[in-house]
Formats: C-alpha cells, sequence, structure tokens
C-alpha cells in the first residue's frame, strides 16, 4: 500500500514538474516572438488541462501577435468564462469581426464597455461597435473591377507586396526559403522579380533581387521604388540573432556607377526598436510615405510621410492625421496623384486589412472602403496600379488562394456600352402660293449645345439631307439659301432612343424626321403676323402677342442683313384719326418689345396706318373686320 501512494505521488510529481517544464518553455518562447512556436508547446499543456488559464492566454495572444486572431476566439472564450474584462471582450469582438461575425462582434463590443469605466476605452469601444453598424453601406469603389488570383506567380507559402518598375514586377516571397520564421512557422521571406508587362508577368523566369544579395535568417519585407529606378527601400528584420536589430526598419540602396550599393540601415526610422516598414514612393520621388509604430501615434500601427532632404536621405517624418489614422492599424500606403490608397484594419471594413482611399472632397480628407469586389473578411493590402486604375496588383490571404499571402490582379471588366446611331432625315420646303413644295440646294448647318458646328451640307433635288447625331443631346438646325429667310430650329435627341438597359443589340440604329420651311424674302411684300392682339383701346403687349412677336425676333437674330417696316393696321369702326393714332402707339409697342430683346432699333421701323389698308374693302362681318385688324412686317432693306 505505501509503495503504490509511494508511486502514485511520483507520478503526480512528475507531471506537475512536466507541465511546469512546459510553460516555462513556451513562456520563453513567447517573449522571444516565436509565437508559432509557443502555440505548439501551450497546446501540450492545454491537452492535458484545458482550463489552464496561462496557456489560453499564450496561445491567444500568439495567435493574435502573428495576425491570426480569428484563431484566437475559443482561447479568449475561455479566459471570459473565468473572468471577463475589457481587454478580452475587445480581443474576441475583433477575432469575431475577422471571421465575418458582425452581430456576435457588435455584442462583444458591448460587453466591453460593461467592464470599464473609463471613458477613451468606451469610446474605443463605441468605435468599433459602429463600424460594424457601416458595413451594410459599403459599396463597390470600382464596380467592375474584377479580382484574379495569379495563380502561376503564387506558392503554397507567403507571396505579397507587388510593385511594378522599369518593365520588372518586384515582390516578397518565402519561396527557396533556407530556414523557418518560428513566429508563423512559415519560411523567411525574400525579395524577387519577374519581367512583367502590364499584369501581364513572365513567371517561368522568376530570379532573386538581382540589385544586392537577400540576406539569410531574417525577413525582407516590403520594398519600393523611386520613379526613376535609382532608389530601393524595403523593410528588413526579425533575426533571431542578439547581434542584429530588434525590430523590422527601412534599409536603403543607391544605384552609383555599375550597380547598387548595399543597404544600410534609415535615419528616418528614428529607434531600432520601432517597427518601420511598407515603404512607398510619391509618384515625383520626393516624398517617401511608410507604417510605423513609433511613439506619438493614434494607434497600433500608423501612416507617415518624410521629405526628401539636400543630401538624399529622408527626413522629419510626419504623422499623416486623424483623418487617415485611427486606434487600429493603417499600412501599405500608396499615393496616386491626389488620392492615398492604403490598408487598414481601423476603418469601417469587412475583416482584418482592407483596402481604402483618401481623398480631399469638399476641403475636408474622405475615406472610402474599396468594396466587396476588392476586400475580404481577410488581410486586403499592398495595392499598386499598372494603368491608373484600370488595373494593377494587390495582396490577399482569403480563403480559395495558392498558399498564405497571395498576389492577385484585377482589371476593370467595364462592360462597353451599346452603341445607339441616331440619323435625322432633314427635309427642305418652301412656301408658295400652292402651298409647301420641295426646295433643293438649301444649305442646312447642325449645331451641337456648345454652339460648335458639327454638321453641314445642301439638300439634294428632292429637298433631303441626312445627319448622324449624338443620342441625348440638344442641337440647332440653321436652313439657309439665297432669296430666302434663314431659318434657325432647335432639335434635340434626348427620349427619342431607347435607355442602355433596354438594349439588346450591340448597334441600334434610330431614324428620325424633320421637316423645314423657308420662306421667300422680298422686299415690300407684308406677311402678316398671326394673332397679336391687343386690349381695347390700348396698345400694351400682351403676353400672348410677345409670344408671337419673339418668332419675328427670331427672324431678326437669324437674317442679320435685312430691316423691316412693323405696321398696325385697324378696322374702321372709328374715325380715321382715331385708328391712325392707336394703330402707330401699337406699332411703336410692338418695335420698342423687339428692340428690347436685343435687335438693333435701326433695323426696324414703326407704321401704323389706321384703317387705311383693308384687306377687305367695306367689311361687314367681325370676322372680316379681323382680318383687317392685323399687324404685318416687310423687309424694307436687304445688306449686300
Amino acid at each position: 500500500m505505501m509503495k503504490n501512494c509511494f508511486l502514485s505521488s511520483l507520478f503526480i510529481f512528475l507531471f506537475l514538474v512536466g507541465c511546469t517544464s512546459l510553460q516555462q518553455k513556451g513562456e520563453k518562447q513567447f517573449a522571444a516572438g516565436e509565437y508559432q512556436m509557443a502555440i505548439g508547446t501551450f497546446s501540450k499543456v492545454l491537452a492535458d488541462n484545458p482550463d489552464n488559464s496561462d496557456a489560453n492566454y499564450y496561445v491567444a495572444e500568439s495567435y493574435r501577435l502573428s495576425n491570426r486572431i480569428e484563431d484566437a476566439l475559443p482561447y479568449y472564450d475561455k479566459l471570459l468564462e473565468e473572468e471577463g474584462s475589457f481587454e478580452n471582450y475587445m480581443k474576441k469582438a475583433k477575432s469575431l469581426r475577422d471571421q465575418g461575425e458582425y452581430e456576435a462582434a457588435t455584442e462583444a463590443y458591448r460587453q466591453a464597455k460593461e467592464h470599464t469605466t473609463s471613458d477613451s476605452l468606451i469610446a474605443l469601444a463605441d468605435l468599433g461597435e459602429e463600424n460594424m453598424s457601416k458595413i451594410e453601406s459599403i459599396t463597390d469603389y470600382w464596380p467592375y473591377h474584377e479580382l484574379q488570383n495569379y495563380e502561376l506567380l503564387n506558392t503554397s507559402g507567403i507571396d505579397y507586396a507587388p510593385v511594378v518598375s522599369e518593365d520588372f514586377l518586384y515582390f516578397t516571397s518565402s519561396r527557396r526559403a533556407s530556414g523557418v520564421y518560428p513566429a508563423t512557422g512559415q519560411g523567411y521571406t525574400k525579395l524577387y522579380r519577374a519581367r512583367a508587362n502590364g499584369v501581364k508577368v513572365d513567371v517561368q523566369n522568376i530570379q532573386a533581387l538581382p540589385e544586392f544579395r537577400n540576406e539569410e535568417n531574417l525577413n525582407q519585407g516590403a520594398i519600393a521604388i523611386s520613379p526613376d529606378g535609382n532608389t530601393i527601400i524595403y523593410a528588413r528584420g526579425n533575426s533571431l540573432s542578439k547581434k542584429d536589430l530588434p525590430e523590422v526598419n527601412l534599409f536603403i540602396s543607391y544605384f552609383r556607377g555599375s550597380g547598387f550599393t548595399d543597404p544600410v540601415w534609415m535615419p528616418v526610422n528614428e529607434d531600432e526598436t520601432y517597427w518601420n516598414s511598407t515603404p512607398a514612393f510619391s509618384v515625383d520621388g520626393e516624398v517617401l510615405y511608410f507604417a510605423s509604430n513609433r511613439p506619438g501615434g493614434y494607434g497600433g500601427i500608423d501612416l507617415y510621410k518624410a521629405t526628401k532632404l539636400a543630401n538624399g536621405d529622408f527626413g522629419n517624418p510626419q504623422n499623416l492625421g486623424a483623418e487617415i489614422n485611427t486606434p487600429g492599424n493603417e499600412m501599405f500606403p500608396r499615393p496616386v496623384g491626389e488620392q492615398l490608397y492604403f490598408a487598414s484594419d481601423g476603418h469601417p471594413g469587412f475583416g482584418k486589412l482592407d483596402l481604402f482611399v483618401a481623398e480631399a472632397k469638399e476641403g475636408k480628407t474622405t475615406i472610402t472602403n474599396l468594396g466587396k469586389n476588392i476586400n475580404s473578411i481577410s488581410d486586403d493590402f499592398g495595392i499598386f496600379f499598372t494603368n491608373f486604375p484600370k488595373e494593377g496588383f494587390l495582396t490577399s490571404n482569403r480563403e480559395g488562394g495558392v498558399g498564405d499571402d497571395d498576389i492577385y490582379y484585377f482589371q476593370d471588366n467595364t462592360p462597353k456600352p451599346k452603341v445607339v446611331n441616331v440619323f435625322l432625315n432633314v427635309k427642305t420646303l418652301q412656301k408658295t402660293t400652292e402651298g409647301e413644295t420641295v426646295l433643293p440646294s438649301a444649305r442646312v448647318a447642325l449645331y451641337d449645345s456648345t454652339k460648335q458646328t458639327v454638321g453641314g451640307d445642301f439638300s439634294n433635288e428632292q429637298g433631303r439631307l441626312r445627319f448622324r447625331l449624338e443620342p441625348n443631346a440638344d442641337f440647332t438646325l440653321i436652313a439657309s439659301k439665297n432669296g430666302y429667310f434663314t431659318k434657325s430650329v432647335p432639335y434635340s435627341t434626348l427620349g427619342k432612343t431607347p435607355a442602355q438597359e433596354d438594349l439588346i443589340q450591340d448597334v441600334t440604329n434610330v431614324t428620325l424626321d424633320t421637316t423645314i420651311v423657308l420662306d421667300k424674302l422680298e422686299l415690300e411684300k407684308a406677311i402678316v403676323l398671326e394673332n397679336i392682339y391687343y386690349d381695347l383701346d390700348k396698345a400694351d403687349i400682351r403676353p400672348d402677342a410677345a409670344i408671337e412677336l419673339d418668332k419675328l425676333v427670331k427672324i431678326l437674330q437669324d437674317n442679320p442683313e435685312i430691316s423691316i417696316e412693323l405696321s398696325s393696321h385697324t378696322d374702321s369702326r372709328a374715325s380715321d384719326e382715331y385708328n391712325r393714332d392707336l394703330s402707330q402707339r401699337r406699332a411703336q409697342s410692338a418695335v420698342d418689345y423687339i428692340i428690347s430683346q436685343g435687335i438693333d432699333k435701326s433695323r426696324l421701323v414703326a407704321k401704323g396706318y389706321g384703317e387705311e389698308q383693308p384687306v377687305i374693302e367695306n367689311a361687314q362681318t367681325e370676322e372680316e373686320h379681323q382680318r383687317n385688324r392685323r399687324t404685318e412686317f416687310k423687309v424694307i432693306d436687304i445688306e449686300e
């Protein structure tokens, strides 16, 4: 019995010693940033004791710190079973968000607020909850852009951060790795290049970066190449050697003579303990954009810019501000003209890193998510345009890829609009005693809405000609011929063609018709203006008379070479003197109105004839009197 008790005590002692040694080993691995190893070690502890809070904590944090927070959720749940805390609820919310569980994430943010009285922490949880509410309103920035995995370029490992310079695609990859990075369990990354024409890459001839040597047993990260191709800046770090730098920093290499210099540490890093990475040049090469976790920012990782100094270095780094940076992480900047593209997990997005664009609108910076056709619940980052904004590359570790981070290419597949050809058949006619007859050889000019000539021709012997017009546009047709009044006619194709969504064929022809009737231009020939009425014993221009006089204004505008006499006539049912005075006042009122519309008064003569020139002598009926009460004009001069 004593022997059995001794053996049981010894077994328990050895078990506890074993667990303690495993835990110490795991803690050392975690402290050294060997997160994948720490996960493996603590998983053994949890296999025997699933409720071990320390092991659950270290596994959860190892997943989070190696950018796999979605895998940390069950471990945060275990910790929350024991004791709720603001920090763990916030991490749970992020884990849920990164898996697309938006409602559950919103609830976790609410629970986090119940476990703190700090106004700043509550505001942080409020921001997370607010971001969840904005996801449904995100629309596609480029609705017809389509994303494709560049399967022939990617490997089963890591491939990311593509940039194109001088017909070469440069990118970062763990292919041909000579060692394993213990934080992720993936191979160390190096810089590679391959020839490229736009998004077409020569995947058969990928070579390690030839400008300088990739270093072993550390990660070469994102690369930037100056517009002139003479400067390379890239991120490098994650060495396990105590003799090396403790954090990821930016290094620079210059083209000198026959080759590039050995890369050197950049002063813009400021401190070797700061994380500095994802560099990008401005379009002119005078500004360096990069990401850093240095103190004084707005969150975990912020975006900065530094200007080129006289000695060629980059200095005076400036934080890009609270409109771009958030309490989360912003990285992989890509300036294009007045826009800045970047990746963020702090702005409203679908999951982990999403791609955004910052642009000035109405005096303020607006941040826009590029939408579902570009972003996913996974990491989407590192955009580069080969033909802005229609095609380029980006990186994503979304489901369905070839490996971990994969390179994707995108293209604008906006459907070509179906073509609508509008043909306008014009017929030119003239007024004669027999009615309207064909008028051949009339010149018809076509003007667009900006008064630019877009066509012109003479009508044929049948008085016909044809124009091709744009759909949904306004035009003016001006017809002229010697011996005739020139006439301008507005014409619109608005609403006369099918809508794009109703078109079936790639090309649809629409034929329209219009007629232009010209009047002969004869000196001293009276032309009656219809519907010019005056109130009894008055000479004021009524609104209905103004409409008719506007037609005469148009004739005078179209025919600037003519001068006219405008005459007014009365019937005989008053004294000669009264009728003459009334008709003169009416004629002058009409002339004054025409002058008010911009016609030179030297081209107009007002004449009141009273009852002197009746159309019907000895008028008896009201209809006959009405015909005698008329307003006429006649051309009295034509300038050659």
